[in-house]
């Protein structure tokens, strides 16, 4: 009811009740007048009043009924959708909920980087790799969601290259509230679980260059190498395949990212290896390798295990969906592999080195894990173990000296790892089902390996050289002796440790 109703009928009951006042017997008496208008004048309030309450309530329940309506309509379009989808809201919730705690996994993986980088390397060094490592995660996240979420997955584009910008838009999914929240967007979870999950995987790369190149590079321009090495390396390596492009429509298979995690980010730590030179002291004048040992044992096995426990959900999420069978699988494929790669490089340090070596112990665990990565869906458990899981453990341990001898300087065994094994776990996916008689094509796996690890090698040596010529890239030789610690943060991680071994190493020489 409009407000020239509710004018009129508060008209016509001000005239009507004036009217019976002034002809009620005794209203023409001076004493009634006053008294009989005052009553008339509340009666005609609190009628107008009932009015406006009934035109107030009338309009609410109109909005409200058009409220119902367009939630009804939502609903009835909700349920249509997991009709088409062929999945219940209930699968469709768990599959959210699945994908969401491996992308915390994932995310508690970078913590057991930080812990495997600062145990393999020098006291004097912790503070500047746990500050990298932190700006890591937070650089990778802020990225990927700036612009590396459409250029790994920009929809329709030509199989090589798409840029864009933010997390919304860009052709892979609706702008719209419904389609993001619903299978309209995807049968197994919403847009804001899937970028939250692969925004986990972003700053990988950039954690695996960080091993390759501590102790010895300037802080500022690694930090600035990072962002750039995410969204142009990481992200664009990654459409070829999980963003449909060229490498998808090969038939290219990378179930978690041997390549596209590992290989990328051990192709970035070889050209930062390479371009900024051995650490001093680490190779004597008549070549010989003067080993450099790591500060926290203990420290790196927590990290080691904290990996692994996250790597869980680096290949159980990358199943995409929480189903039963598909899942468990996975990760009984990625224990085995673990506890191959550790058991073979354990036994192979033993022989070869004469005693059993703890950090190669704990980098052929990581070397199982990588290696089964990309097709932890494909081996039984025994090619797991053997395939997937021991020959990267081998592979490794021979590796680390090979890079020792051509005098490439990889502190905590970044390259060999995640790079040679991320590799080999590429190939791997076309013979690791050899006991199911489930043969891949090779062909295929070794021309995404080869492009992959390329490309990023490629845009990481230009990113360091330039970094190199315009900032400069290694510290002094005096701050690389005091610390990095001191020198680029002018904080100390162990503070009492440092100032009671300096002390009683100058009582010593006295």
């Amino acid at each position: 009811m409009g407000m020239l109703g509710k004018s009129r009928i508060r008209t016509v009951l001000m005239l009507a009740l004036l009217a019976g006042a002034f002809f009620a017997p005794g209203a023409l008496a001076q004493e009634g007048v006053e008294p009989a208008a005052a009553q008339a004048t509340a009666t005609v309030e609190s009628a107008a009043a009932d009015v406006e309450e009934v035109a107030v309530s009338a309009e609410d329940a109109a909005a409200a009924a058009a409220e119902e309506a367009e939630a009804a309509a939502l609903a009835a379009q909700f349920d249509e959708t997991f009709t088409a989808a062929e999945i219940s809201p209930e699968m469709w919730t768990t599959n959210n909920l699945w994908i969401m705690l491996a992308g915390c996994l994932v995310f508690i993986m970078h913590l057991g980087f930080a812990c495997v980088e600062t145990g393999l390397t020098r006291a004097k060094n912790t503070v500047n790799i746990l500050f990298k490592n932190v700006m890591i995660v937070m650089i990778g996240i802020v990225t990927y969601g700036v612009c590396g979420w459409l250029i790994m997955y920009p929809g329709e584009f030509n199989g090589f290259f798409s840029f864009g910008f933010g997390i919304a838009g860009g052709g892979v999914y609706s702008n719209g509230f419904y389609e993001g929240i619903s299978p309209a967007y995807n049968t197994g979870y919403t847009v804001w679980t899937d970028f939250f999950f692969q925004a986990m995987f972003a700053a990988t790369c950039c954690t695996i260059v960080s091993g390759a190149v501590c102790g010895r590079i300037k802080l500022l321009p690694f930090l600035l190498f990072c962002p750039v090495f995410i969204a142009f390396g990481y992200c664009v390596v990654g459409s070829w395949k999980w963003g449909g492009g060229w490498l998808d429509q090969m038939g290219f298979a990378d179930f978690a990212g041997s390549t596209l995690v590992h290989g990328v980010g051990g192709a970035g730590a070889l050209a930062g290896a390479l371009v900024l030179g051995p650490r001093l002291g680490k190779y004597a004048k008549d070549g010989t390798v003067q080993p450099i040992p790591g500060h926290n044992m203990p420290l790196v096995a927590i990290g080691v295990f904290l990996l692994w426990f996250g790597w869980f959900g680096f290949n159980g999420g990358s199943e995409l969906s929480a189903d039963p069978a598909g899942v468990s699988y996975v990760l009984v494929t990625t224990s085995f592999a673990a506890c191959g790669g550790g058991i073979a490089a354990a036994i192979c340090s033993w022989i070869f080195a004469g005693k059993p070596d703890l950090s190669m112990t704990l980098n052929g665990i990581l070397a199982g894990l990588v290696g089964v990565t990309a097709g932890p869906d494909v081996p039984s458990w025994v090619g797991a173990l053997l395939i997937c899981g021991a020959v990267p453990g081998v592979l490794v341990y021979f590796s680390v000296l090979f890079f020792d001898k051509i005098k490439i300087d990889d502190p905590v065994g970044a390259i060999s790892v995640h790079g040679v094994c991320g590799i080999y776990g590429t190939l791997a996916v076309a013979f690791s089902g050899i006991f199911e008689g489930n043969i891949g094509n090779i062909g295929v796996q070794a021309t995404g390996a080869v492009a992959g690890f390329g490309f990023a090698f490629v845009l990481a040596l230009i990113l360091f050289v330039a970094l190199k010529a315009t900032l400069g890239l290694r510290v002094s030789e005096a701050e690389e002796i005091e610390g990095l610690d001191l020198g680029e943060h002018d904080m100390s991680a162990y503070p009492d440790f440092q100032r009671t071994y300096i002390k009683s190493y100058h009582a010593r020489e006295i």
